[in-house]
């Protein structure tokens, strides 16, 4: 696996991922020290690219070669979230439902919380049944920044 750095509005962001796809992009808390990997795969810098097109407010949907690890329902649950199109919401609730269990909502959760591909699979699209702000690994005020980015009225907050 070779991975390569962004600095993002949010932290630094990292990319990891080798020919099989990008399997892992996560944000930094802290400054870190980092060192680009040497000859990194096709995947990996064009996911970099798309990243900060993503920020420039220049791209809405990511194209890149992706390969996350997770179990077989995770997988399933990644790829329901890949259909919240850019600036939409959806709860965790629909989530089951599309799935086909609407009692599988903390499922459904622990699985958007172990996305491993930030941004790109967007779990800060999945808000609570009555419109608040709901658990995000990255951190609430960065799924209010990303909410508020994508949002089609930029003036005006979401929450």
């Amino acid at each position: 696996m070779k991975s390569t750095y962004l600095k993002t509005p949010l932290g630094i962001a990292k990319i990891t991922g080798d020919t099989e796809g990008v399997a892992e992009i996560k944000i930094e808390d802290q400054n870190i020290e980092f060192q680009e990997d040497k000859d990194l795969p096709d995947c990996v810098i064009q996911a970099k690219s798309q990243l900060l097109q993503y920020f420039e407010k220049d791209r809405k949907s990511f194209d890149f070669k992706m390969n996350p690890k997770g179990t077989q329902f995770q997988q399933k649950v990644w790829e329901v979230l890949l259909e919240i199109p850019f600036g939409k919401t959806s709860s965790y609730m629909e989530l089951s439902k599309k799935l086909g269990d609407p009692k599988a909502i903390r499922a459904v959760a622990s699985a958007n919380g172990k996305n491993p591909l930030w941004i790109v699979v967007p779990c800060h699209r999945v808000i609570g049944s009555d419109g608040s702000l709901t658990g995000y690994a990255g951190g609430l005020h960065r799924k209010k920044y990303l909410l508020e980015l994508e949002s089609p009225s930029p003036q005006q907050s979401l929450f």
